[in-house]
């Protein structure tokens, strides 16, 4: 793990990410060495930082960081993580406070190589936040309770509800559902994260002439539509094919997709 470009294995006890969870993050493939969609993955941060009013590293520097943790496995999921920095207590940021970038590897873990998986609604429920929409923030202890409801190995992902009952996403993934030759995203106008495999999802389906709604689902829609998948930039794209009762079979449409992601 690098900690401002050194090697490391822990931060400072005042960093703001550790006392308020005061940073952003992205998670992204490696693969032989070349970071994956990474002009995308940097966008997203700068956009992220700005939204916090948190100064972003400069590109260069951060793709000197990665090549440097994958540098003996070029192949690997890395993680980069800017919080605004350290400083003293209370909430209010003191002035002029360098911001901390963290930035490690991990192995591709065993889940990645799935297509098709089963999942479960959460009983958790997504809070409404419109200012931190989208916004891939470094509080999410929701997602963590949620993920902790259940321990089954044959259900790799949750999927979140906000309090209003609309199904948003899942977990760790973006969700979208397919019907009737249409593609349907959850709107995340008051929670969830905008990721870099849902923004691509949304131009391949608009570059190929496929009707795109972006709109409040409930679980009854989810549950009715012809087929159901998530992505994010680990796993690329899982079909949903079951959840609970419910079955699916595998869909053409999720086949087609995974094709163009690739």
């Amino acid at each position: 793990m690098l900690v401002n470009g050194e090697f490391a294995d822990s931060v400072k006890a005042n960093d703001r990410g550790l006392m308020y969870g005061d940073g952003v993050f992205r998670t992204l493939r490696i693969e032989k060495g070349v970071p994956l969609h990474w002009e995308r993955h940097y966008c997203k941060l700068v956009h992220d930082c700005a939204m916090l009013g948190i100064a972003c590293p400069p590109i260069e520097r951060l793709l000197d960081d990665l090549g440097r943790v994958s540098a003996n496995n070029p192949d690997c999921v890395a993680k980069i993580i800017v919080t605004r920095g350290t400083g003293g207590r209370g909430y209010l940021p003191e002035a002029g406070i360098a911001p901390t970038r963290i930035v490690l590897a991990s192995p591709i873990p065993d889940h990645a190589k799935l297509s098709e998986v089963a999942a479960r609604f959460c009983d958790i429920r997504l809070s409404s936040q419109p200012r931190l929409a989208g916004i891939k923030h470094l509080n999410r202890l929701e997602n963590v309770l949620a993920r902790m409801e259940w321990n089954d190995p044959e259900i790799p992902e949750g999927l979140l509800l906000d309090a209003e009952d609309h199904v948003i996403e899942g977990t760790m993934s973006s969700l979208f559902l397919y019907n009737e030759g249409r593609l349907i995203a959850p709107d995340l106008g008051s929670c969830g994260i905008e990721g870099v495999q849902r923004e691509r999802v949304l131009e391949l389906a608009s570059e190929c002439g496929i009707p795109v709604q972006i709109r409040s689902f409930g679980r009854d829609d989810l549950l009715k539509a012809e087929e159901v998948f998530l992505v994010n930039s680990v796993i690329g794209l899982w079909q949903v094919v079951k959840i609970g009762d419910v079955s699916w079979n595998k869909g053409e449409f999720c086949a087609t997709l995974r094709k163009w992601l690739q």
